[in-house]
């Protein structure tokens, strides 16, 4: 499931890698591996510079995200390969979400993108689905909501202790998102955006959701468009996933529900993710995080990695490539090349070298 090219398809790229921590230092590789491979033959210029932003720099030096480092990833590259971030050295997770989520802020990331895509059926929980009936795209507005930050607390460790946290969403915000996801629809060919709130509930910060979309549905009137609670979402997407082709909401209720969606496409080792800003650097993370139970074994799963490869390379303009690593990670699950928690014994360095090699092969036949 494509993202819309937002580059201009030119012949070199450079790419900003930030492994983290857990397994994201093992299956970053592999995916960058991959790119390697693809880029080859089709004389792609790439080159990756590669930043250790891990628990253990912040732990030695108490440094997150650098000085700077905003500004030269902006100006500096086109894109970020992200791994995972989070180690129970560090049970606040402040450097985490110094880095993650201070480059989405920072970098104005707007975009969280999440396709929800069955790859094989045998992967799905739900009964009887297959591949056609699990294909969407869930769009998440990336910068505000209650991921801002805003808030604080009032007598803290006390018995009457209280917490506020506030949802934060603006007009331009909430329109620049819902829009985003009409000319993904428009441009992909898909008729249904599906936009999910909880306005019923929360009458001031979503009722500014329902009017904005009200508002900007009229002016794709080629696209069906309806809306539903958050809570009434979550249950058709279980009862019948084949009815979405793309779902836009808010930044809690995304990340809420494009987990759900990735457990019916065969769970979080499998999902990939962009956080984007149309024509701007912008940074490409799988969403499994660091496993830190699993890190260090070498049974880490690269294919979320390399499905977020993918989607970078869309990004890109490079869309034969983009093609060549989704139809190696299709190859991976058909031929059960996968790791054990996919119900595979492979290694990850196995798979990797694995889809490259897939991934040549695909991309010489297009």
């Amino acid at each position: 499931m494509p993202v819309i090219p937002l580059r201009n398809g030119g012949p070199a790229a450079r790419i900003a890698v930030i492994p983290g921590d857990g397994i994201g230092a093992e299956v970053t590789p592999q995916a960058v591996k991959v790119l390697k491979a693809v880029a080859a033959p089709c004389k792609r210029a790439m080159e990756f510079v590669e930043f250790d932003w891990s628990a253990d720099k912040y732990l030695r030096e108490g440094v997150s995200l650098p000085p700077g480092a905003v500004e030269m990833l902006r100006d500096e590259f086109d894109a970020i390969l992200f791994g995972a971030l989070g180690d129970p050295r560090v049970p606040s997770n402040q450097h985490a979400a110094d880095i993650l989520l201070g480059l989405r802020f920072k970098l104005d990331l707007y975009v969280n993108a999440r396709p929800v895509e069955l790859l094989q059926d045998r992967l799905t929980p739900l009964r009887d689905r297959t591949e056609k009936d699990i294909r969407m795209m869930v769009f998440r507005e990336n910068t505000e909501g209650l991921y801002v930050g805003v808030g604080g607390f009032f007598k803290k460790d006390t018995t009457d202790e209280i917490a506020v946290q506030e949802d934060v969403n603006s007009r331009k915000g909430v329109e620049r998102i819902i829009r985003f996801a009409f000319e993904y629809a428009r441009k992909n060919g898909l008729k249904r955006v599906c936009m999910s709130d909880k306005s019923n509930a929360m009458t001031f910060a979503h009722d500014l959701w329902q009017r904005v979309f009200k508002q900007v549905r009229r002016e794709y009137t080629d696209v069906d468009s309806h809306h539903l609670y958050i809570d009434t979402l979550a249950m058709e997407i279980v009862r019948d996933p084949s009815q979405f082709d793309v779902i836009v909401t808010c930044n809690l209720f995304g990340d809420i529900i494009s987990d759900l969606g990735a457990q019916l496409a065969g769970g979080l080792g499998l999902a990939p993710s962009g956080n984007i800003h149309p024509g701007k650097t912008s940074l490409f993370e799988p969403v499994h995080g660091s496993a830190p139970n699993i890190a260090g074994k070498g049974i880490a799963n690269p294919l979320g990695s390399v499905l977020t490869s993918a989607m970078m390379l869309e990004f890109l303009a490079w869309t034969p490539d983009a093609t060549a690593l989704r139809t190696a990670v299709r190859a991976a699950l058909r031929e059960n090349y996968v790791t054990p928690d996919l119900g595979g014994n492979k290694r990850t360095p196995e798979v990797g070298d694995w889809l490259a090699a897939k991934a040549v092969e695909a991309l010489g036949q297009t």
